[in-house]
Parts: C-alpha cells; sequence; structure tokens
C-alpha cells in the first residue's frame, strides 16, 4: 500500500503546491508575479507536473485519477512496474492523489497568505484553488474538459510505444501545450484530483473573505477527465 500510497501522495501535493502557487503569483494583490498572463500560468503548471512526475516515479507517476482509469480501460495488467490492475490498488491512487491535491493547495495558501488577505475579489481567491468557465454551459464545459484530458492521457499512454526515455518533461511540455490550445473555455482541470482535492482546501481553510466555493461546478472537473481518460485508455487499445 505505501509504495503507492507515499509516491502519489507527495507527487500530487507537489504537483499543486507549485501549480496552484503559479495561478497565485499571477492572480493575487501585491505578487511580485502579479498579471503575468496565461502562457506564465500555462508554464508553471507544465513544471508542477515535471516536478509532480518526478516525485512519484515509483507509482508510476500518475498524480491524476485520469491516468488512472486510463491505464485501467486499456487493459493493462499493472498500474506501474510490479504494481497490479485491482480495484484495491486504484482505490489507494486515488484517495492518495486526492489527499495530496488538498494539501498541496493548502501549502499553496500559506505561501500566499498575506496576498490573499489583500485580494478582495473572492473569485481570484477561489481560481487559485479551481477551476472555472469563462461561459458558463456546464454541457460545453464538459465536452472541453472531455477533449483536453483525452488529449493528455492517449498522449501519455501512447509515450509507451516509443523506443526512447523521453521522460517527465514530455509530459510536462504536453500539459503546456494542452493549457495553450484547450485551456481557455474552462482552465484545464484535466484531474480530477486536482480541481476536488483544492475545492475541499478551499471550502475549509480560514481564507479571508473567500466566498463560495462553486460546487455547482465542481461535477464538471471531475466527470469530464473521467471520461477523457477512460476514452483515451479504450482507443489506445486499438491503436
Amino acid at each position: 500500500m505505501s509504495d503507492i500510497f507515499i509516491p502519489e501522495f507527495l507527487g500530487t501535493a507537489m504537483l499543486l503546491l507549485l501549480g496552484a502557487g503559479v495561478v497565485a503569483n499571477v492572480l493575487l494583490t501585491k505578487s511580485k508575479g502579479f498579471d503575468g498572463g496565461w502562457l506564465l500560468i500555462n508554464f508553471g503548471w507544465g513544471l508542477a507536473v515535471f516536478a509532480g512526475v518526478y516525485v512519484s516515479f515509483a507509482s508510476g507517476a500518475h498524480i491524476n485519477p485520469a491516468v488512472t482509469f486510463g491505464i485501467w480501460a486499456s487493459g493493462a495488467e499493472e498500474f506501474a512496474t510490479g504494481v497490479p490492475v485491482t480495484a484495491g490498488n486504484f482505490a489507494i491512487y486515488i484517495v492518495a492523489q486526492v489527499l495530496g491535491a488538498m494539501v498541496g493547495a493548502a501549502l499553496a495558501y500559506l505561501a500566499y497568505k498575506k496576498h490573499f488577505d489583500e485580494t478582495e475579489d473572492a473569485g481570484l481567491k477561489l481560481a487559485v484553488f479551481s477551476t472555472g468557465p469563462e461561459i458558463r454551459s456546464y454541457g460545453w464545459n464538459l465536452v472541453t474538459e472531455i477533449i483536453g484530458t483525452f488529449v493528455l492521457v492517449f498522449v501519455v499512454l501512447s509515450f509507451g510505444n516509443w523506443p526512447g526515455d523521453i521522460g517527465p518533461l514530455a509530459v510536462a511540455l504536453l500539459v503546456v501545450g494542452i493549457g495553450a490550445s484547450l485551456g481557455g473555455p474552462t482552465g484545464y482541470a484535466i484531474n480530477p484530483a486536482r480541481d476536488l482535492g483544492p475545492r475541499i482546501a478551499h471550502a475549509l481553510l480560514p481564507i479571508k473573505g473567500k466566498g463560495s466555493s462553486d460546487w455547482s461546478y465542481a461535477w464538471v472537473p471531475i466527470v469530464g477527465p473521467i471520461i477523457g481518460g477512460v476514452a483515451a485508455g479504450l482507443l489506445s487499445t486499438v491503436v
């Protein structure tokens, strides 16, 4: 159990610490990176994935339930080397990822605590933790998340067919590309744990003037990535 839980927990925590951190840097009042722009956020998230993948290498570096779902749907016998595909192992991955995301987001809050206090807009505070659509249309927002996550998981699964070792950098650049190309409508969660864990943290933390956690939208960045991940896993079996 610890061979899965600890790497996935720590890797996802690192992902959210750095990912939420770059959003805080760009959005929160008086931060040195204030108004740094969308591409800074894209690259920040890509490098957050780079770090998270290295930290969670021992468990196969899923750090994303959509990847875990995709591997399961692909019919693979192992989630990672020496980790068989079983219901118990599947559950450990998901729990570790969500808890890690909660902790990583909480650490990002601590790092930027004074800037959260100085920022008046509750929407910007929530945006550090979780995604939200620019145009709220649940059906189309769901489609966007399905497509973005499909690209992520399908390409990640395709890496296994490449004769060379391209490693975490390839995954990082893939995430940057997805954000730059497909991230505009919803903020590209493409990872249920990345959105749900921090949203729970936002609801629990004593953030000054934080407002709503927008639970009415929360199902979209959970359901969409799961569908996209499963679709990618299924298609990977025929190409």
